[in-house]
């Protein structure tokens, strides 16, 4: 029983479904905030003083946001499953799983009580800003687990290759942490009384624009060099992250167009997350700085 269920064959579906749940559990919380539902169980731990779930009272906005608790309780299962599992492979296989594991399970709980905190504060941007933050790093070491899982693969590569994939990792944070400070000075706050952090929209706006651009140039000359220099096949990482950054970029585009409807700001906050994802595992398959010559 324990082998079906823990068995070292299963550590790929772990880290792969520890890399969707991440990933989903941001969907779900961007629904939370996009219809107005962040304050849908007013309390925490509880969702409504005296009661732990939702009660019918609080209508949909108490399902939506009582959902999204539940959903922690599923990555905490998945973190669990995971980390037994990797118990279970022995000293001499737990390269680089061990500590990715357990900080997975820590960041979880860590996820929860800054959520707890999000409600008591009245979904203060700032506050609300950190837990999106901390999200994306969950991805990042999800994404981690997953390339320890499919046997640190690495692409031929050279310093300027490397270096350029490298150099997309801060430049992608940096767009990140601007992005969430630019939704803290927007629309869909959570709550209609929820006050923004007073900050100019679409100054902002344009701050996030610059190193997203950044991206899409970099994105563009490791495609360039890559198939210059490896073949088109071994671009195809580099064609798709592209692919990626355009659709993101494009996307961000339409939405402020468009008075950001909720939808694609739905579909933006995905974007972000899938891109999180994918940057990493580009600086993880790049990272050797030998081959090429």
């Amino acid at each position: 029983m324990l082998d079906r269920l823990f068995g070292s064959q299963k550590i790929r579906l772990y880290a792969w479904l520890s890399l969707a749940s991440q990933i989903l559990i941001v969907v779900t919380g961007g629904a939370v905030r996009l219809t107005g539902s962040g304050l849908g169980c007013p309390t925490w731990p509880e969702c409504k003083p005296g009661s732990i779930v939702n009660v019918p009272e609080q209508g949909l906005h108490g399902v939506i946001e009582f959902g999204n608790r539940v959903l922690t309780f599923v990555l905490l299962i998945v973190s669990i499953a995971t980390f037994i599992t990797v118990l279970r492979l022995g000293k001499g296989n737990r390269k680089g799983y061990f500590w990715t594991s357990f900080a997975l399970g820590l960041g979880i709980f860590a996820q929860a009580v800054l959520g707890g905190i999000t409600v008591l504060t009245g979904l203060n941007s700032w506050i609300v800003g950190a837990h999106f933050l901390v999200s994306m790093v969950l991805i990042v070491i999800a994404t981690f687990l997953v390339w320890y899982s499919r046997s640190m693969p690495r692409l031929e590569s050279n310093k300027a290759l490397s270096f350029i994939s490298f150099l997309m990792v801060p430049t992608a944070a940096l767009a990140i942490v601007i992005g969430v400070i630019l939704t803290g000075s927007g629309p869909h706050a959570g709550d209609a009384d929820t006050p923004r952090n007073g900050l100019d929209s679409l100054i902002w706006s344009h701050y996030h624009s610059y190193p997203a651009y950044i991206l899409l140039g970099l994105a563009l000359l490791q495609l360039t060099l890559r198939a210059t220099k490896t073949g088109i096949h071994s671009a195809r990482y580099s064609l798709a992250l592209l692919a990626c950054l355009s659709f993101q970029v494009g996307l961000g585009l339409t939405q402020i167009w468009l008075g950001v409807p909720i939808v694609l700001v739905g579909l933006h906050m995905l974007g972000a997350s899938v891109l999180t994802s994918v940057i990493t595992y580009q600086a993880l398959l790049n990272q050797s700085w030998s081959g090429l010559k």
